[in-house]
């Protein structure tokens, strides 16, 4: 590709809003979102912070509330909520280029799966964000942790791989997304413990009880990778088998064993509790209910994500605000005995 790409992102909220605005440096990009957002980005323009850069305005982005936008694309960016990727895929169908590439940036294992079922004619590549964006402001977004965007290792890659690097996206490209995508899951269980703790990030990862809790989850997951014969990606300098017995370190240990895992911005949280806070639907059965899915596929059983799974839609029903604030040691009681 000898000119800029044109790259649509299609569901622009946090995630989305990040990748556009650091991707228009590089290329020609649409952004696809709800009305209001998309009013308040046509206002105010688009801000983005994030660790070690400069704080980054955007404008001459071009806004879109319909799928049609994204009929010029050389690469579609799906960023979705999970449980919104089918109905992706239907508004997609048959408005995209012919050769347009869909790359879904989505947590979960069976989105890019669910978007090559719908778009038979294109495609689709997995991807993964291995770090937290959560909206600033209205037309702001500040990412709070670091690390390298993932795609798929494939020639139709290459342009926007080109891009996203030229854009300042640190980028990997890798043959084994499955493996990835898996890795990613069991980072994300920590989602639910963030959110019913409505902790910053880096508070909640200090403290003992709070990791039990994840520690828990990450066990089950483990587990059910095994019967279904997945073997997560070392992702980080500790493999993750290991990682629920480095959970489990007293506090001080682990600050130290663990430094780079609490190098969080001090206000970062997850994106379920900003879900929450916002009164939209999160993506727990993605997360924790994927995990009680694979362990029920194969005989197992995973109480810890199935609690942590019901705390979560209780906290959705309370509503914007109603949610209880959970202490580590009451969650860690919640989840019932260890060998339950």
């Amino acid at each position: 590709m000898d000119k800029e790409p044109r790259i649509a992102v299609f569901g622009a909220g946090s995630i989305g809003c990040h990748l556009g605005g650091m991707l228009a440096a590089a290329a020609d990009v649409t952004l696809i979102g709800r009305p209001a957002a998309m009013a308040a980005l046509d206002r105010d323009g688009l801000t983005l912070t994030g660790p070690g850069r400069a704080r980054r305005e955007v404008r001459g982005l071009t806004l879109a509330t319909d799928a049609a936008a994204a009929a010029s694309a050389d690469y579609v960016l799906v960023t979705v909520k999970s449980a919104d990727t089918r109905t992706a895929a239907r508004e997609l169908a048959g408005r995209l280029a012919p050769g347009a590439v869909v790359i879904s940036f989505q947590n979960g294992l069976h989105n890019a799966d669910e978007l090559r079922a719908g778009l038979p004619g294109h495609r689709v590549l997995a991807g993964m964000v291995p770090y937290n964006v959560l909206r600033s402001g209205p037309a702001a977004v500040h990412q709070g942790s670091g690390g390298a965007l993932m795609v798929e290792d494939v020639p139709a890659a290459g342009a926007f791989a080109t891009a996203a690097r030229a854009g300042g996206l640190s980028l990997a490209l890798r043959t084994d997304m499955p493996a990835v995508q898996a890795a990613k899951l069991l980072m994300n269980l920590n989602n639910a413990v963030n959110a019913l703790s409505g902790l910053p990030l880096r508070e909640e990862l200090g403290t003992r009880a709070y990791r039990a809790c994840l520690a828990r989850c990450q066990r089950e997951a483990l587990a059910a990778f095994r019967a279904a014969g997945t073997a997560p990606a070392r992702l980080g300098p500790v493999p993750p088998h290991w990682t629920p017995r480095v959970l489990g370190l007293p506090d001080a240990v682990f600050r130290r064993v663990a430094a780079a895992s609490l190098r969080i911005d001090a206000l970062a949280r997850s994106s379920m509790w900003e879900d929450l806070q916002r009164g939209r639907p999160t993506e727990i059965d993605s997360l924790q209910g994927e995990v009680v899915a694979i362990a029920a596929r194969h005989g197992l059983a995973a109480p810890a994500n199935a609690r942590l799974a019901a705390l979560v839609h209780e906290a959705e029903r309370a509503g914007p605000g109603a949610a209880r604030r959970w202490s580590g040691p009451e969650l860690l009681a919640a989840l019932g005995p260890a060998d339950a």
